[in-house]
């Protein structure tokens, strides 16, 4: 593989997720690896589970993947929905998705090799989100060897460089802002609602946004009653 897509936090966004794959296609990219996070959320999940697995992308699992395999009684709403509509051949493919993968030199994570909760280019404090200091990578990409360690889950695009590794973080495609508040209250913003990505090649990581109708998936979002996703899709803001 000389030129590679790298997706993450699909989200169930299935127009966001066509453009990237149209636009990775365009660029002459000829794999896609996938982060994981990628149906959960009151969208398209059953379509978007649908359209991944006809790919037999190398794809892990995210936390969302995890906890829609778990009791729907101690769901979120987002999972809820998702569980909701996937078929057992939906949730077989789900359960059968590793929490980590090496693909040539590249180490595929959904938070850090040791959590899918965990972020690693960022740290949560009582004050909101910063970068992550040196001293915390090491720690989180700590027993990894590959070249370059591939992570999601923050939703905000990044590319770090520690010793001789390299760090990339694609951003979403799918969602672009969204609020926690483990292990404190947090915000994310990417400040705009395109679809984000990032393409490897020869080594080098770049990061890519892609243009798409936002404004549908947000009406989708709002007719489900979802009214906060809805606004995150429009905006990209919180």
């Amino acid at each position: 593989m000389s030129r590679v897509a790298v997706l993450s936090d699909i989200h169930g966004n299935l127009p966001a997720l066509e453009a990237v794959v149209a636009d990775s296609a365009a660029r002459g990219c000829d794999a896609v690896l996938n982060l994981g996070d990628c149906v959960s959320g009151p969208l398209w999940p059953a379509e978007t589970a649908t359209f991944l697995m006809a790919r037999d992308w190398p794809t892990i699992a995210g936390n969302h993947e995890r906890q829609l395999l778990a009791d729907r009684a101690t769901m979120g709403a987002s999972d809820a929905f998702a569980a909701e509509r996937l078929s057992s051949a939906h949730r077989d493919w789900i359960a059968a998705l590793p929490t980590g993968l090496t693909v040539g030199d590249m180490w595929m994570c959904h938070g850090t090799p040791a959590s899918d909760v965990e972020h690693l280019t960022v740290t949560v404090t009582p004050d909101g989100l910063r970068p992550a200091t040196d001293d915390e990578l090491l720690m989180r990409i700590a027993g990894t060897s590959e070249a370059i360690v591939l992570c999601g889950h923050t939703h905000i695009p990044a590319l770090r460089s520690i010793g001789q590794q390299q760090i990339a973080n694609p951003g979403s495609v799918g969602l672009q802002a969204f609020t926690d508040d483990r292990p404190y209250p947090y915000s994310v913003e990417a400040g705009s609602p395109a679809a984000r990505y990032a393409m490897v090649e020869d080594g080098v990581a770049t990061l890519l946004e892609v243009a798409y109708d936002h404004h549908a998936a947000a009406a989708k979002a709002r007719r489900e009653g979802f009214d906060g996703w809805a606004r995150w899709l429009e905006t990209g803001r919180v």
